[in-house]
């Protein structure tokens, strides 16, 4: 059933989901904190005094907000929201009275913890260290000043049954004084960091857009696998197969091929796929396959010819709101009916 352009327009979100987006921000933290980093190397190198200096110098700091700087610990040591969130439960047993005793520089000290045993949860939101929370300046507060002891020192806490993220990584505050190791540990991990990074700030919006449908559909369809690009015999010559931006495969063997574009501002996109729908139909539809489209964003909905194109060679049409992508759902499920 060909599916008319109006049903699409009333039924679109036009401009990118929040969900989306924030994750979009998330991708973007890193430059931000390698623009920092020169700061950040200088703040724990001015706090060499005692193991707690560097709480003046952060407060003293117009560059580094406390959030900020909890983010360059957190990904430095790979340390997330997730983790922390687990050894919010694991601490309190580990800790007497929430009192982490520690060495550094071969002196002993002390720190006791004043959230460990509150109810918040130590979760990225909270820490305002996800993309919404680091556009805002954060002071130092509890739980940002509990967690960035444990990052520092939580490797040499001396108590039993600590995990072993802990011991492993939370090791950064050893290099407090060393200024030669400490800039190159930084700088390394972030060239590390970088180049794990770089494909997904990269298209990113477009991508996440791909990843968002197919954990959706993931999830409602466990038997389905939407792992390939690529169906066999289906070629743009006799050597190269095509690809789409998603494949789904039942568990009797059945592809869709699905197609996606999200263009909030109007580009050539969505006329490169009108242009290739006619002819990518047929070349499914010769094999038993069926193909889908994606289509939303208020540039795309300024591109009428184009999706008109688009509705008319496809098996099934839908937009980016959930509502809509159930009905992808339903449509796949048909296929092995």
């Amino acid at each position: 059933m060909i599916r008319k352009i109006d049903d699409l327009d009333a039924n679109a979100l036009k401009f990118w989901p929040e969900r989306i987006a924030e994750i979009e921000r998330n991708s973007s933290i890193i430059p931000r904190l390698i623009e920092t980093q020169d700061k950040f190397i200088s703040l724990l190198n001015i706090a060499d005094i005692e193991p707690f200096a560097w709480k003046k110098v952060l407060t003293n700091s117009k560059q580094l907000s406390a959030n900020l700087f909890l983010k360059h610990l957190m990904v430095l040591s790979d340390i997330g929201g997730e983790r922390l969130m687990r050894f919010k439960t694991e601490l309190p047993k580990v800790f007497e009275n929430t009192t982490m005793d520690f060495v550094w520089n071969g002196a002993n000290y002390s720190y006791k913890f004043q959230t460990l045993s509150g109810k918040k949860t130590w979760n990225n939101t909270h820490l305002k260290v996800d993309g919404i929370g680091l556009s805002t300046r954060e002071p130092l507060t509890p739980v940002i000043e509990d967690i960035t002891i444990l990052i520092l020192f939580g490797g040499s806490a001396i108590a039993n049954n600590i995990p072993n993220d802990i011991e492993e990584k939370c090791n950064i505050g050893t290099l407090i004084g060393h200024k030669k190791e400490l800039d190159s540990f930084v700088r390394q991990r972030y060239i590390w960091v970088s180049r794990i990074t770089g494909g997904a700030t990269a298209n990113s919006l477009g991508n996440l857009a791909q990843k968002y449908v197919v954990d959706f559909l993931q999830k409602r369809l466990p038997k389905w696998n939407f792992s390939k690009k690529q169906i066999d015999k289906i070629s743009q010559n006799k050597r190269t197969l095509l690809s789409y931006d998603i494949v789904a495969k039942s568990p009797k063997g059945n592809f869709c091929a699905i197609e996606v574009s999200f263009q909030v501002t109007t580009n050539s996109t969505i006329e490169r796929k009108a242009g290739q729908a006619q002819s990518r139909q047929k070349q499914l539809s010769k094999y038993g396959h069926k193909i889908a489209y994606i289509i939303d964003g208020a540039g795309n909905f300024e591109r009428s010819s184009a999706l008109k194109t688009i509705c008319q060679f496809s098996d099934c049409t839908v937009t980016f709101k959930d509502s809509e992508l159930e009905k992808l759902k339903k449509f796949l499920l048909s296929l092995d009916n």
